[in-house]
């Protein structure tokens, strides 16, 4: 269900732009009172009723669907983010905690014994 609402709200997006591209702004008459060309794609009377209609349409549609997401969205959700976070870090800090105590010390009674013949060599020098 989420995932076809959110191909429709993209595609009714991507739909939403291009029918206010093809639109004319409100300057653009302005620019035919100079030596501007009357020709235009809709014929004399132009795409206004047309365009209007298609486009409120399409505006109520795209807040239709932003708004099933945004409600579909907060009653999914369960936790908080930062939950899961805590509970990662609290993995990620146990393992590194085996991984040391695995480690072995290096032993304490061969270096003693090291230093015991360094000190012995030194005394009969």
């Amino acid at each position: 269900m989420d995932t076809l609402l959110t191909i429709v709200h993209v595609l009714v997006c991507l739909f939403l732009v291009g029918i206010v591209l093809l639109q004319h702004g409100k300057g653009a008459d302005i620019g035919a009172s100079f030596g501007g060309s009357s020709q235009s794609l809709f014929g004399t009377e132009g795409p206004v009723p047309l365009l209007n209609k298609i486009t409120t349409a399409v505006a109520i549609i795209f807040m239709i669907t932003s708004v099933s997401l945004a409600y579909l969205s907060a009653n999914k959700s369960t936790g908080s983010v930062m939950t899961e976070l805590s509970t990662q870090q609290a993995v990620e800090q146990q393992q590194k905690a085996e991984e040391v105590s695995e480690t072995p010390a290096p032993a304490v009674e061969e270096s003693a014994e090291k230093l015991d013949k360094a000190e012995e060599t030194q005394t009969t020098q």
